[in-house]
């Protein structure tokens, strides 16, 4: 069933947990993680009062700007289409669901654990999206990479510790070993990658048929990473920051019964969301769910920019994946034997979204 801007939806607030309950492994959070990321949940939950990360989100998230107002000249050398725009700056290259390019939203990826991932040349051209080097505007805007890596790194401790509750409320489900539990197999991971993105300004002068849909500031889709931390958005207009005007833009979650709602959480906890491969590695006890960004509509909206953060925490491109019997993600890509490794999985999604290597 096909959804618009002007379909009437519930406004939720996910499950939430303290970081003092999250920190503390003597405490059980099943029920919590049940709700939050189960088979009935939003797929999505958020954790309050970390220290520290009010500061870093709003250090990074003001610089979100002035990236993205670089020259042009500037940002194409910060470009790497090898790795199909996914280090360095992307602008123009995704598509929306219309098929248009998406020349409202700019992004910019990096991995803040590590600039190199690996030496080996056949693994860079293997896979490039994840084994490529980071690019920063080292003379242009060098605030950046400390700023980046700073909130990646915290929004991975906390998600690390998320990981383990997630593995303490699986194993009362399904046998696994320790090793095979989300908590480490995000913990060797050299794939984390941390996405940056700047919504530049609209003018309500000249709406077009995208502005109307309620995914019109960023299309509906599903992570396929493992699990994914986010900031809440900051919003701006001629550099200083203001509230959202328009209270049904944001983030908008399609559930497993297939209805539609919309998310909220504060400026000061990071949200957490399942990814594709932690509901195949959890043989479905933690559930993805498809989202989208709507962007805000009528006057007081035209000349706003928006700036957030997605932090995007994966398995290696070696992690074995043993798909189950019964998938209902990406069944097409599934070998007959039902075992790829993520950085194959991955290469097969891209070529599936992109057809071709750029």
């Amino acid at each position: 069933m096909p959804f618009s801007a002007a379909t009437t939806v519930p406004t939720l607030t996910p499950v939430t947990i303290s970081y003092s309950e999250l920190k503390d492994k003597e405490t059980d959070l099943s029920r919590k993680i049940e709700e939050g990321f189960g088979p009935k949940g939003l797929g999505i939950l958020s954790i309050t009062d970390v220290p520290g990360f009010s500061s870093l989100r709003r250090n990074l998230l003001h610089l979100s700007p002035r990236l993205a107002n670089l020259p042009e000249e500037v940002k194409k050398e910060l470009e790497d289409p090898h790795s199909r725009y996914n280090f360095g700056w992307s602008h123009g290259k995704e598509k929306l669901e219309s098929g248009k390019p998406d020349m409202l939203k700019g992004s910019f990826y990096a991995n803040p654990i590590l600039d190199r991932p690996t030496t080996d040349e056949a693994l860079i051209q293997r896979y490039p999206s994840y084994c490529g080097s980071n690019i920063w505007p080292k003379h242009e805007l060098p605030e950046l990479e400390v700023a980046f890596k700073a909130l990646g790194k915290l929004i991975l401790e906390v998600g690390l510790m998320v990981a383990f509750h997630c593995d303490r409320y699986v194993s009362k489900a399904i046998k696994m070993r320790e090793d095979e539990g989300l908590e480490q197999v995000l913990f060797r991971s050299r794939c984390h990658k941390g996405r940056l993105l700047y919504y530049f300004p609209t003018t309500e002068s000249s709406p077009t048929e995208d502005d109307k849909n309620m995914s019109s500031w960023c299309g509906w889709h599903t992570d396929h990473g493992s699990l994914t931390g986010l900031t809440c958005a900051m919003f701006m207009r001629d550099a200083v920051e203001i509230p959202c005007p328009d209270s049904d833009a944001g983030l908008y979650i399609r559930t497993r019964a297939d209805q539609i709602v919309k998310v909220v959480f504060g400026e000061d906890a990071i949200a957490y969301q399942i990814g594709e491969t932690t509901e195949i590695m959890s043989r479905g006890y933690l559930c993805a769910t498809p989202h989208c960004v709507r962007a805000p509509k009528g006057e007081e909206a035209s000349g706003l920019d928006r700036s957030t953060c997605a932090f995007f925490m994966q398995p290696d491109w070696d992690e074995n994946l043993n798909f189950p019997e019964e998938v209902h993600i990406h069944k097409e890509l599934i070998p007959p034997n039902g075992a790829l490794t993520f950085g194959e999985y991955t290469e097969m999604l891209l070529d599936k979204y992109y057809h071709l290597k750029t």
